[in-house]
């Protein structure tokens, strides 16, 4: 059906409430006015507080009125009761009543309101009951006073649930796409305008284009139809960034991800239409007025101006924009058909079918001239756009509302009344009563009474983009603080309770916004004003994420998250950026894997093309990336109007460091990087670099050798390093090569090098193409290439025949060598016959100094532009043949008749030797040119009155000039109005004292001065070079002048030339440009020399930053020290005379001299002090302490101070020193003194000095630049090393004694020993050092529960056990209350076991009384702790049984948990008597204790403790005595009769190992391993695994892994890893353990047990929580799905039981495994164990009543209402409710003061058995 066009405030789209509504609907108007200003969303920015959230107490209250509840003022003589608006009003809802009854009578009535505002808000939007409004209204009618209150406006602002189709919005243009237009709505909204809702004119446009694809279908040419659509409908010519259009919602869509997970949240889209047919609905022709606004389109373009559609539907009514209305400037496109524009009506013709329109931003928003509407007939005129006027009828401190015309309602909320904005309140702002001007910006067509949404803000007033002021210009906020980025420092300017924040930007008007759920990371329940971290005046540190110009507020974002993000919108991601993702998913083909989605951050994810996915073709890419991997890659290309990110994942791409190629405008020739190779062709093929940069590798240039297919030498996805050829950035064309530039031999560089430009050689023709020939020299190895245009000097014609009578293998003479570049080893010949008789004569041009004037040259055409021709000659050197100097019969020809490669003979018209120029001529008259005398034209006004024509002007003439301009190194005058003159720097001064100001010296002239000159001659403008006087060419010349006192008095006509310029005379130079290595000077306007930095001056700190010390223009006193007038060279120096020559026979030992660093190193920096000298500088002469050398803290080009230390005339070198005490002052302190000969070092003298090279037989270490000593390695260090060379590295510091030196050798010998070095070195303590009743002090290295360890101080490590016996003569408690790690005691030596290396130590205080010591060792004996193992004493103890110690502690040492394998025989865990675990039995102990059972009455911990002892006690000998055996027979004739026992052969190996017999030990083990019969796979096992513990303990890595192999062929594998990683982790190998497990976890990851125990060795041992963590998903990942429960349950676990877990994570694993498996009683039973372990209440029988923890009393709580949340769960049976009572009870027994809690849970059960009973299904059982 149509759309239905009616005045009613109420829209089509509203629907009727059902009876139930209606009723509440009317409750929630008379409620009080709560703040909604916002929408509700989260993620849409600024959102709506709830009902939940009303405006705090003490904020300043409401301030009402009654003018509320004023009647409308009646029209004069009214005759009716009801006003024109009710009349409207009754008949819009009767007939709405007829529509609804007549379309769905029944569902009408019937359907129950929408319940998509879940915020709380769907009472208020529903619509009031017609039937109950009329109610109302008629009985209005019948009183005669009105109501004491009337119910109140809501202040709302416009929310993604409040939108429904029919809503009319003002929106600003923020983005144009191809086929839409996002208009930024208020609120923080963004709607779409597709290209079909923009204007009638525009789809009839597209029906016109759509008719004539079809046509050009049938024709074949649909491609050319469709590039005609795009640009002939190119939005970007209907729209303009900024501008402000009124806005019709067409639908409001959630389109849920189609590729995410279910939990994605839904993308809302808001579709608009502009179409003025559709935004202008409701108005009528009498509504036009003036000061209204109307969305119209342009129809037609006139002449004087725009015919428009109002979309009105009346085709009699048009509208008219004048050409000076349309408010559009000269950057923007002129309004075409179509296009749509925001107006406001200025007036009507006569007749009223006209309405006259403007569009004018300067009128439209111009609010002091009335321009708003004020009065209207009907409501229905003020729509979205117009400017109004209305009266306040209420302020909050969180918006304003009001009535238009005492009618209409209207409301700003919390951002469109400007509270945000501005810290002053709205109540202090704005009073009741009080007239306001505002912009309609929304409607709310589901709110009855009608209600607008206004906006107060001044840019929406004025109608033109936000700009603020920064630097003198105006710009749009997001240009002064862009997006993405942080706000360090921003402060809370606003707080809005349950809402969010508002922060300061520093923009005046233009606050941020937090919304409360991007506040922090963690939810945060609620905001105050005045307290709490988030309160007003607080700093806090936000990142922009959005700006929104309607609102003028940015959003921003406190979680730490979002701060730590590296991207947060896709136009932050630079091309070529390295970067970290995680594989999202595997995309798949036909083919396969077809690429992968690789996310870089929240909502930025990017394409890895299959051929970037490696840099080899992978068969199986899935085995290689899996969802969820974290991978490094690089951006390829960005495209952010498509949303596009492709990324790679070549390695040879994203770790290299070449420069990147991503404009072709940034390219230059030669550059070097790498591609991408997707397309190849017979002729070469196609490379992708960065962005969309791509060039052409020709087949020649892809390798040395000849390649004839490409395909079979190349792939496509191939990496291959290129360098530029050439590149064309205008025609985006480069062509590239791979042939390595450093492919030549010593031998071929040595022959090109020696090969001169214009030699005369031989080619033998190698190869033959079309276009050139390649030859191989005669007499060499090198390559050359001739063009086939070099054959002859003939036509094109004689050249191709020529060509064609060459052939391969053919020899050709007389060729001259043109060009050369040994950069691409390229030679260039040429068989010109005019070329070759040039260069066999001597005159073939190959450098500018060989160009004469006037003189013939041969050369030939390099290129042809439309006015000028370049000719070339040798070395490249280029000319330019202006198109005026060629004969008058070729200059209207094509190209001028000319071809590139042509000979040209040509004549040299003029010379510039300034610019190396030159400019040629093939005219007769080029000699006759230069004797022109010049233009006889009249001068006008000269300045000396007795000048009255130019020839008086001559040589030598004295006259006037009057200032025009002063620049640095010349003083421009006039002689006359009509003719110039200028006066060099170098021709002011006579002398160097004449100079006063010498940095600045023209400074003492002044602009229209009158200066008295003399003329030189003339000044060549356009080449900057001075001519004679003759030479006039110019019709108005400018006159090279003289202001020099010796000139004025006397004239020498000699001109200063470079021939007259003698080598050591003095000059006066002014400078006139500064390059990198040199200052080019003025001697004279035509006489220029150069001046090294170096030597500029002979202070070294003014040198530093040459141009501020010695500016263009500034003065230098200068000398000749080089002439060389044949290449116009003049070396000049401005240092004094003995030190400014820097040759190397001008030096001498201790020259202290100023250098240019050229290269450094880590070792050294190397000094040039003139073009042919330079030295070294090592690191022992970088400074005066070695511990400050750091070579890398110069850099290139700097200039330094030097001292010669060493010279060495003969073979030319020199070594320099930086140290300051040479350079500088020799009284400076000295740290490590000079040592330039050995002589200076005597024996004992200790001194350091910086390796210089490690060898196999010791260290050389460079004590001076000619001294080095030698260390042997026995001299390195007092302990051993066993790989002493990764302790030594070239360039390391070391400090050493000199230990022997032979000055006739020129030899020295140090040790480095500390031994040696420090003359009071005590050596450590040994265990041979220690004897009994010595009293020792140390540190406690680890507490046990049954003694503690301790070390002692100043020994090589020795350690041993103080039993809890011996700490204290009394008895002692808790261990760990007295000592902790690290704490310093005073022991004394009770017992030493040599043959055990134990050490047992006493601390008690009777053994330091008046030196009487007792010592008792019954004690000892009796508990077994007679002493302890150096190195491994922890592991001596952790498998014995002390009284008070948990079992599960042992896993703490650093086990892991392991399943028991069925029917395994358990060894005994003695046998320590080499100090490791035989059997590996730590992995058979499990402290984790998840399984929990229910029943009360099954407690295991007892049951094992009791197994566990009963097997140590356990007599396996059998035969023998109580003894055992002793000797070697003995275990032999043990295992006759126990051949299969581990037990018994372990003990022999044990035995073999006491006496040190390794090798005896392993012939056991391996006798056993063939003796026990092949069904005792367990015993086999035990052997194995003590073999393993023996090569850990006394064998090498490559025994370990050997044996290791053999284990696992004949055993379990995954056992064999478990037990030798528990080897490594008992004897301390960390490293070693955490790579097996590594392969652990990949070899065999369908095994949960083996994540586990991985996470709790990273947790457990390594304390590396983070890693243990990151092991979880990838179990999940790998291990089958049944086992995910029982896997994170234990995990979680790990977070209770480790001491680097947290309990808090494992809390919330716990919770979301019960969230979806809340019946699995057992893991409630689980949880509540791991709580009452953290507070030491646990429930089993003799357990500790005291925790350790913090706080019991909360975690206590957290237990109870962790039961309670169990007896709660829906669906708990009897039993188990029965089980988790008594738990309870039993808990809150052993608490103290626990009556109450006890009756309470008695309580809690009854209750719980009644409400059973009660239920459906009671149970008798409860």
């Amino acid at each position: 059906m149509a759309p239905l066009k009616r005045k009613s405030s109420v829209l089509k789209d509203a629907k009727l409430p059902n009876s139930k509504t209606a009723p509440e609907a009317g409750h929630a108007r008379k409620k009080s006015r709560t703040f909604t200003s916002l929408p509700p969303e989260k993620d849409a920015g600024l959102h709506a507080a709830t009902k939940s959230a009303p405006p705090p107490i003490h904020k300043t209250p409401i301030t009402s009125s009654l003018i509320r509840g004023e009647e409308a003022a009646f029209p004069r003589g009214g005759a009716s009761v009801l006003t024109p608006l009710e009349h409207k009003q009754i008949k819009a809802d009767a007939t709405r009543d007829v529509l609804f009854e007549q379309s769905q009578p029944k569902a009408s009535r019937n359907r129950p309101a929408e319940d998509d505002d879940d915020d709380g808000d769907a009472a208020e939007s529903r619509p009031t009951s017609v039937k109950h409004k009329t109610k109302s209204r008629s009985k209005s009618k019948k009183e005669t006073v009105p109501k004491a209150e009337e119910p109140s406006v809501r202040i709302e602002g416009l929310g993604y649930r409040r939108l429904v189709p029919g809503s009319l919005i003002l929106g600003q243009v923020v983005e144009i796409n191809r086929h839409d237009v996002a208009l930024a709505l208020p609120n923080n909204l963004t709607g779409y305008i597709p290209l079909t809702a923009v204007s009638d004119e525009v789809n009839e446009r597209l029906e016109r284009l759509l008719a004539q694809d079809d046509s050009d279908l049938d024709d074949q040419e649909g491609d050319d139809a469709g590039s005609t659509r795009d640009d002939d409908l190119d939005l970007n010519t209907l729209f303009t960034l900024g501008q402000f259009f009124r806005a019709r919602v067409t639908s409001t869509t959630d389109e849920a991800s189609a590729t995410g997970p279910v939990t994605v949240p839904a993308k809302r889209r808001i579709e608009l239409s502009v179409n003025p047919r559709l935004v202008n609905e409701g108005l009528s022709r009498s509504e036009l007025i003036v000061n209204n606004t109307v969305q119209a389109s342009v129809v037609s373009v006139e002449d004087h101006g725009l015919v428009m559609n109002v979309g009105l539907g009346d085709a009699s009514l048009r509208g008219f924009m004048s050409s000076k209305q349309t408010g559009r400037s000269s950057s923007h496109p002129p309004l075409e058909p179509g296009a749509v524009v925001l107006c406001m009506v200025s007036g009507q013709s006569a007749n009223g079918n006209t309405v006259k329109l403007s569009a004018d931003p300067l009128k439209m928003g111009h609010l002091k001239k009335a321009a708003f509407l004020s009065t209207a007939p009907t409501i229905d005129a003020f729509l979205p756009g117009t400017a109004v006027e209305f009266l306040v009828a209420e302020v909050t401190s969180t918006g304003l509302a009001g009535k238009v015309m005492g009618l209409l309602d209207v409301t700003a909320d919390l951002v469109h009344s400007g509270a945000c904005a501005s810290a002053k309140a709205l109540t202090k702002r704005f009073a009741v009563g009080q007239k306001v001007k505002g912009r309609i910006v929304c409607t709310f067509p589901t709110v009855e009474p009608k209600k607008l949404g206004l906006s107060l803000l001044h840019h929406l007033l004025a109608l033109s983009p936000l700009t603020v002021p920064r630097d003198g210009q105006s710009h749009p906020p997001v240009d002064v603080l862009p997006l993405s980025s942080t706000m360090e420092q921003a402060k809370v300017v606003k707080v809005v309770p349950g809402f969010g924040l508002f922060l300061d930007t520093g923009i005046q008007g233009v606050p941020a916004f937090v919304h409360i759920s991007k506040i922090a990371d963690k939810k945060v329940d609620t905001l105050a004003e005045t307290t709490g971290p988030y309160k007003v005046g607080s700093i806090q540190t936000a990142r922009i994420y959005g700006y929104n110009p309607m609102d003028a507020t940015y959003l921003a974002s406190m979680q730490e998250r979002v701060l730590q993000q590296p991207f947060l919108r896709l136009e932050d991601v630079e091309v070529g950026q390295v970067v970290k993702g995680t594989v999202e998913k595997l995309m798949l083909n036909a083919d396969g894997v077809g690429g992968l989605l690789v996310n870089l951050a929240d909502g930025i994810t990017g394409l890895v093309p299959d051929m970037h996915m490696a840099d080899v073709a992978l068969s199986h890419p899935e085995r290689k990336f899996r969802e969820g991997m974290t991978v490094t890659t690089r951006v390829l290309s960005t495209d952010p109007e498509k949303r596009q990110l492709r990324l790679t994942l070549k390695k040879s791409l994203v770790h290299s460091d070449a420069p990147i190629f991503t404009s072709y405008d940034e390219v230059m020739p030669n550059a070097q990087s790498p591609g991408t190779l997707v397309k190849i062709l017979p002729s070469g093929a196609v490379v992708q670099f960065y962005a969309s940069v791509r060039a052409f590798l020709p087949v020649s240039e892809m390798s040395e050798a000849y390649i004839q297919d490409p395909v079979q030498h190349f792939r496509l996805g191939q990496v291959v390093t290129v360098h530029v050829l050439s590149v064309d950035a205008r025609a985006q064309k480069m062509t590239v090569s791979c042939r390595d530039l450093t492919a030549l031999g010593q031998q071929q560089m040595a022959e090109l090098k020696a090969l001169k430009i214009g030699s005369v050689v031989s080619g033998k023709v190698s190869e033959k193409s079309a276009d050139d020939l390649t030859l191989e020299l005669v007499g060499s190895s090198l390559k050359a290439t001739m063009v086939i245009g070099h054959l002859t000097d003939g036509s094109e014609q004689k050249n191709a025949s020529a060509h064609k009578r060459v052939r391969v293998g053919q020899t050709l003479n007389d060729l001259v060598v043109l060009q050369k570049k040994e950069a691409k080893r390229l030679i260039i010949l040429s068989g010109k016959p005019s070329l070759v008789a040039d260069a066999q004569a001597g005159r073939l041009v190959t450098s500018f100094e060989d160009i004469t004037e006037g003189s013939i040259v041969h050369g030939f055409v390099s290129n042809v532009t439309p006015t000028d021709v370049f000719v070339r000659f040798a070395a490249d050197l280029t000319s330019i043949l202006p198109g005026r100097n060629l004969p008058e019969e070729s200059r209207h020809l094509p190209d001028f008749g000319l071809r590139r490669n042509q000979s040209i003979t040509a004549a040299v018209e003029s010379l510039d030797h300034s610019q190396q120029r030159f400019v040629l001529s093939m005219t007769d008259e080029v000699t006759a040119s230069s004797s022109k005398t010049g233009s006889t034209e009249a001068i006008i006004n000269p300045v000396d009155p007795s000048v009255t024509s130019p020839e008086q002007w001559s040589l030598g003439q004295l006259t006037k000039a009057r200032i025009v301009s002063i620049k640095a190194t010349q003083i421009n005058v006039k002689l006359a109005d009509n003719v110039q003159g200028r006066i060099d720097v170098s021709q002011v001064f006579d002398s160097w004292d004449e100079i006063k100001d010498r940095k600045h010296p023209l400074r003492r002239f002044h602009t229209h001065d009158v200066l008295l000159v003399r003329i030189l001659g003339l000044h060549d403008s356009r080449n900057h070079r001075f001519l004679p006087i003759t030479h006039r060419g110019a019709k108005v010349p400018v006159f090279e002048l003289s202001a020099k006192p010796s000139e004025l008095t006397s004239f020498n006509p000699d001109y200063l030339t470079l021939n007259k310029v003698a080598v050591g005379s003095t000059w006066v130079a002014f400078i006139n440009n500064i390059a990198q290595d040199y200052l080019w000077v003025n001697l004279s306007p035509n006489v220029r020399g150069r001046l090294r930095h170096l030597d500029v001056s002979d202070d070294v700190s003014l040198l530093q930053d040459m141009e501020k010390n010695f500016p263009v223009g500034s003065a230098l006193k200068v000398h000749v020290t080089h002439v060389d007038v044949a290449s116009h060279r003049l070396d000049l120096s401005a240092r004094s005379m003995t030190s400014s020559t820097t040759g190397f026979a001008s030096l001498a030992k201790g020259m202290v001299i100023p250098g240019r660093v050229t290269k450094v190193t880590e070792r050294s920096i190397i000094v040039q002090l003139s073009e042919t000298t330079s030295g070294h500088v090592g690191l022992t002469d970088l400074a005066d302490d070695y511990s400050k050398a750091n070579p890398t803290g110069y850099r290139k080009n700097e200039i330094v101070r030097v001292c010669v230390t060493e010279l060495d005339v003969s073979n030319q070198k020199m070594w320099l020193s930086t140290r300051p005490s040479r350079v500088l002052n020799s009284s400076f302190p000295v740290t490590d003194p000079e040592i330039l000969a050995i002589d200076q070092l005597k024996v004992n003298d200790v001194v350091r000095g910086f390796i210089k090279n490690v060898a196999d037989t010791g260290v050389f270490v460079s004590l001076g630049p000619q001294v080095t000593a030698y260390v042997r390695v026995s001299d390195l260090s007092d302990s051993f090393i066993k790989d002493w060379k990764s302790g030594f590295e070239e360039g390391q510091l070391v400090k050493g004694k000199i230990t022997a030196v032979d000055s006739l050798l020129n030899h020295a010998q140090m040790s480095l020993k500390v031994s040696v070095i420090d003359k009071d070195y005590v050596p450590p303590t040994t265990f041979d050092d220690i004897s009994v009743g010595q009293v020792v002090t140390g540190k406690v290295r680890k507490v046990e529960a049954f003694g503690v360890f301790i070390v002692v101080d100043h020994s090589a490590n020795v350690s041993g056990l103080c039993h809890r016996s011996e700490i204290a003569d009394q008895r002692v408690g808790d261990i760990t209350k007295l000592y902790e790690e690290g704490d310093v005691v005073k022991a004394k030596v009770l017992k030493v076991e040599p043959e055990k290396r134990r050490i047992s130590f006493g601390l008690k205080a009777s053994y330091f009384v008046d030196g009487n010591e007792a010592i008792d060792e019954s004690d000892d004996s009796e508990d077994g702790m007679d002493g302890v193992m150096l190195g491994d004493a922890d592991e001596e103890f952790e498998g014995e049984e002390v009284e008070g110690e948990d079992r599960d502690e042992g896993v703490e040492g650093g086990g892991v948990a392991v399943e028991e394998p069925t029917g395994m025989t358990k060894p005994r865990n003695g046998l320590r008597a080499t100090g490791f675990d035989w059997t590996g039995s730590v992995l058979d102990q499990d402290g984790t204790g998840l399984e929990s059972e229910m029943d009360d009455d099954e407690t295991n911990a007892p049951k094992r403790k009791k197994r566990r002892r009963a097997e140590i006690k356990v007599d396996q000998t059998g035969e023998l005595d109580a003894e055992g055996p002793r000797s070697s027979e003995d275990f032999e004739r043990l295992l006759l009769g126990q051949p299969d026992s581990s037990s018994l052969w372990l003990q022999y190996m044990a035995s073999y190992l006491q006496l040190s017999e390794v090798g005896q030990a392993r012939e056991t083990a391996e006798r056993a391993l063939q003796t026990i019969n092949v069904r005792e796979e367990t015993e086999k096992l035990n052997v194995w695994v003590g073999l393993l513990n023996l090569e850990n303990t006394y064998g090498s890595d490559d025994t370990v892994e050997d044996v290791f192999k053999r284990a696992c062929q004949y055993n379990d594998a995954q056992e064999v890893h478990e037990r030798l990683a528990s080897i490594y982790i008992q004897s301390g190998k960390q490293e070693q353990a955490k790579s097996l497990f590594d392969a652990m976890v990949k070899k065999f990851s369908q095994s949960p047990s083996i994540w586990y125990n991985a996470a709790t060795f990273h947790m457990q041992t390594l304390s590396s929580p983070g890693t243990a963590r990151s092991l979880l998903p990838r179990a999940l990942q790998a291990l089958p799905p049944h086992t995910h429960v029982a896997t994170t349950t234990k995990f979680a676990s790990l977070e209770f039981h480790s001491a680097s877990g947290d309990a808090e994570r494992g809390r919330t694993l716990f919770e979301g495994v019960l969230s979806n498996f809340p019946k699995r009683w057992d893991l409630w039973n689980v949880l509540l164990d791991l709580e009452m372990s953290k507070t030491g209440r646990t429930d089993q029988k003799g357990d500790r009543e005291g925790g350790e923890g913090q706080d019991e009393g909360g975690r206590d709580e957290r237990i109870r209402n962790l039961f309670a949340r169990i007896v709660a769960l829906p669906g708990l049976k009897p039993k188990p409710a029965r089980a988790f009572f008594k738990r309870w009870r039993e808990f809150e027994v052993r608490l103290p003061s626990s009556t109450g809690r006890v009756q309470e849970v008695e309580n809690r059960a009854a209750t719980w058995v009644r409400e059973r009973s009660g239920g459906t299904e009671g149970d008798g059982n409860a």
